[in-house]
């Protein structure tokens, strides 16, 4: 009862975190990292076993049945994740799948009531935020006597914590520019490369913004998700290395900030939230009058039914330096299941075979976590967009937020204070000096 109390306290602090990729889920930070899924690691990653580790180094053939609970196939993929179960119960008749699929907005509510109560299932997806807390609060099983020799492991090393792995990566997404062509070619001006700046993406906004009251050159949302991934774009971050310290007004950063907010409140090459009106960011871009967007790949196969123009893609824009978000979730086994070999084989075919792979690439769903470029070859074959390879290219720049302990908390303060500066209400500057303050005078770091 102790344990699960401890985990419900520090669920709540994380809800609603986005889900992203890191090298150490324990000491998370927004630094550029240099791995990129075009390079095969054989190099297999694997703990040693322990009284709560799932072994499945001999699979048992006895007949068992597991629970699954998962946030991502729902709204578009349950048929697909159905069809994966079908592959794999081809492979291993004796392992009965009973698979839960819940919305993301109450997914994580659900599993904390669940974890809390001893109720949670044999085995479940996770981001890489709440990823943190469940393992370092002992509600995991170490994942051991599994080969991941073939799972990319930039994607891998995101949930291990202190040596220990207790998740397997199951898909990957990142963020790149996606742009509209036919109002690049009505403005007369040279599509966005791979290796633009936001100078460059505003030269063309503003000649893009040019052809229309109702047109917008960009849009990225003025929000903590957003920023902190421009801040590290432009050499800052918002904490100092050691997780001491708040960093959010620092010079880096206000550059950034005040970049992302003049857009709105100066040039005027993104929408006002009046200018938006009912309007979400994509629905600006399906109807033909928003020149760029910066978002992730999962948009790819909307857009690609939505989209009555020519669109395509480029590695996003940088400001001193390129930074990508990176997006991950994990599968992971609950330290108190009964059937952990059985649960640990079912998610380490989900993330790492051939099958649930081509699956998941047919379905226009997120990447899979592997390093078998004979099935990512497919993935690039699809269009649009046409650039593809700007996906695998992104990941070389890959940023990760700062995973704390009151991580929504410090989300929420620094989102407000943007949106105020969004409105022209206070300066970017005074925006970041206000969260800086707040931040330090509400938020106990280590």
């Amino acid at each position: 009862m102790k344990k699960a109390l401890a985990v419900a306290m520090v669920l709540v602090m994380v809800l609603g975190m986005v889900g992203c990729g890191s090298t150490d889920a324990s000491t998370t930070d927004a630094t550029v990292t240099t791995d990129t899924t075009n390079t095969t690691d054989t190099t297999a990653t694997t703990a040693e076993t322990d009284t709560t580790a799932a072994d499945t180094t001999s699979v048992s053939t006895d007949p068992v049945t597991i629970t699954y609970c998962n946030f991502n196939a729902s709204g578009a993929n349950e048929a697909v994740l159905a069809s994966m179960y079908e592959k794999f119960h081809e492979q291993y008749p004796n392992i009965t799948v009973e698979i839960e699929t819940i919305g993301y907005s109450d997914y994580f509510t659900q599993m904390q009531t669940r974890v809390a109560g001893g109720t949670a299932p044999d085995c479940y997806e996770l981001n890489i935020e709440n990823f943190a807390a469940y393992a370092s609060n002992g509600v995991l099983a170490e994942i051991s006597g599994v080969d991941t020799s073939g799972i990319n492991q930039t994607a891998l090393k995101a949930f291990n914590v202190d040596g220990v792995q207790y998740g397997i990566p199951g898909c990957f997404s990142n963020v790149v520019l996606v742009y509209n062509k036919d109002l690049f070619d009505q403005a007369g001006i040279a599509y966005p490369t791979n290796d633009w700046t936001w100078d460059d993406a505003q030269t063309a906004a503003e000649a893009i913004r040019a052809l229309g009251d109702d047109i917008y050159g960009v849009y990225a949302p003025i929000t903590y998700n957003e920023f902190f991934k421009v801040a590290a774009q432009y050499g800052g971050s918002l904490l100092n290395a050691d997780k001491t310290e708040f960093t959010v007004n620092s010079p880096e950063n206000i550059t950034a900030a005040t970049m992302m907010v003049e857009r709105v409140t100066k040039s005027n090459v993104q929408p006002t939230t009046a200018q938006m009106g009912s309007m979400g960011d994509w629905d600006l871009f399906e109807s033909g009058k928003l020149g760029m967007i910066a978002t992730g790949i999962w948009s790819f196969s909307t857009f690609a039914d939505a989209c009555k123009f020519n669109w395509d893609i480029a590695v996003e824009p940088g400001g001193t330096q390129k930074a990508t978000h990176f997006f991950s979730n994990a599968y992971v086994v609950n330290v108190d299941s009964k059937n952990k070999e059985a649960a640990t084989t079912w998610i380490n075919w989900l993330a790492s075979s051939a099958d649930a792979a081509n699956l998941r690439i047919a379905a226009g769903w997120d990447l899979p976590a592997i390093t078998d470029q004979t099935v990512l070859n497919t993935y690039l074959e699809l269009t649009p967009p046409d650039n593809r390879e700007a996906v695998f290219e992104s990941l070389n720049y890959l940023v990760v937020p700062p995973i704390i302990k009151d991580y929504s908390m410090m989300s929420d303060i620094i989102t407000e204070k943007l949106s105020l500066a969004a409105t022209g209400s206070i300066t970017a500057e005074e925006a970041l000096n206000q969260a800086q303050e707040e931040l330090t005078s509400t938020i106990t770091l280590k």
